[in-house]
């Protein structure tokens, strides 16, 4: 079987960043890999924009591509800067780009 052409997430990152630049919300997603219970997302978000407090997925994780942001749960905040990877914790939680970012989502669904 062939694998799949890999991905570029450098220039991923910089296309959604423009769109989010562009959209009215201030992000721009787009969902990289769906295998089975895998997801991986690209997500584009401007200074200031947030993901509002959602449920987490039974295991996920965030990788910063481009800029820093601010992961929030529980009362508790995580900056992450480019280049980091953080766990999401378990619980409700929100996202706030902090100045211009891309991250990689990495979620495992029931």
């Amino acid at each position: 079987m062939q694998q799949p052409a890999p991905f570029d997430l450098g220039a991923l990152a910089d296309d959604h960043l423009a769109l989010a630049r562009t959209s009215p919300h201030g992000r721009s997603a787009h969902l990289v890999v769906h295998d089975g219970v895998l997801r991986q997302s690209v997500i584009a978000l401007t200074a200031g924009t947030s993901l509002d407090e959602h449920n987490a997925p039974p295991a996920a994780s965030l990788q910063v591509l481009r800029g820093r942001v601010e992961l929030t749960a529980s009362g508790r905040a995580q900056e992450v800067a480019a280049g980091g990877l953080q766990m999401i914790p378990k619980e409700r939680h929100g996202l706030t780009a902090l100045e211009d970012s891309v991250v990689l989502l990495t979620a495992v669904n029931d």
